[in-house]
């Protein structure tokens, strides 16, 4: 008699468990311990092999699907040594596990809808609902987000790890920076005074936005391009541009330019500076702000267009600023 019956006959005298049952716990605990062993050997092949951080991430990521599938088998094999009757004793279990594990069921369901689908993938910068971040892992129940925003502007990070369930794929909107087309549109609007001389102020402000933002134009127009075999994007204008509208304020001249998501807030900040030391040495143009002015029509307002004294009279014409008198 072996080592492995004298075991099993001792324990089934004195604990009283069957050595059908002891050996399928032992070969159980032997598959999980292989399971665990071959996980972080794969991760140790992985940081040795490749110098890239997401390569090494992905390989980690593959390798333990594969590896949770065969122990998975393995184990069903173990635990179930007949399918007589499987079918049955599962249907009688669905309606209490659909009740019971409903939620985790449909993040199993999301995860299965990520993995097919790919709406995003890890490493791309998204939105879900409220949130928004770059996708640092994917999970069977979760995925994880780096956060960007809320009280940081420009998109910028907050050091902040978002945990979301899989299933708000299918209860929430999700806006993807990086698929189909890896630009935005990023808007600067500037407000100058009335008095100050919007022609030349947006005549700088479009040399500046040229000279940041043009040479996207031609990569931008490739991805189109690219992109319209899989979605229907159509864009008229892709070339920077300085719009004009008014304001309360003044006049707020509002330049549109196409940049990389990660790069808005650095190239806000090289625009900007470029516009402060412009805008200095014009000695026409000057920024607007909130501020209480009275104007006095009578005396301000254009020749033709002024309103009457208190005596009528709005000027005979003759004078600059003047109207001729009204006649009676």
């Amino acid at each position: 008699m072996g080592w492995l019956e004298r075991l099993t006959g001792w324990v089934e005298q004195h604990i009283g468990i069957s050595p059908d049952v002891l050996t399928r716990a032992l070969a159980t605990l032997l598959v999980i311990v292989l399971y665990v062993i071959a996980r972080r050997g794969a991760r140790r092949i992985a940081a040795k092999t490749f110098d890239n951080p997401s390569t090494r991430y992905q390989f980690g990521k593959a390798t333990g699907y594969l590896f949770g599938a065969v122990a998975l088998a393995v184990l069903a094999k173990i635990l179930l040594p007949s399918m007589t009757g499987l079918a049955t004793y599962l249907g009688l279990l669905s309606a209490g596990i659909a009740v019971a594990l409903q939620d985790p069921l449909i993040n199993l369901a999301g995860w299965v809808f990520i993995v097919v689908r790919r709406p995003f993938e890890v490493g791309d910068r998204i939105q879900i609902g409220p949130n928004s971040g770059d996708v640092v892992d994917i999970r069977l129940f979760q995925f994880v987000l780096l956060e960007i925003g809320n009280w940081v502007t420009a998109d910028q990070s907050t050091g902040r790890v978002i945990y979301v369930p899989n299933g708000f794929v299918f209860k929430q909107p999700q806006a993807n920076y990086d698929k189909g087309f890896t630009y935005i549109w990023n808007e600067i609007a500037v407000v100058i005074t009335f008095e100050s001389n919007w022609k030349r102020a947006k005549e700088v402000m479009t040399r500046i936005v040229n000279d940041h933002a043009e040479h996207l134009t031609a990569d931008a127009t490739q991805q189109i391009s690219e992109a319209a075999e899989r979605l229907h994007m159509k864009f008229s204008k892709l070339t920077p541009f300085v719009w004009t509208s008014v304001v309360d304020d003044g006049v707020r001249l509002t330049m549109r330019y196409l940049c990389k998501p990660r790069e808005r807030r650095s190239s806000q900040h090289e625009m900007w500076e470029a516009i402060l030391d412009e805008f200095a040495a014009l000695p026409d143009v000057d920024f607007a702000y909130r501020t209480v002015r009275h104007f006095d029509n009578v005396v301000e307002g254009k020749a033709r267009a002024k309103a009457p004294d208190a005596e009528g009279d709005a000027g005979d014409g003759d004078e600059p600023g003047d109207r001729p008198r009204r006649q009676a």
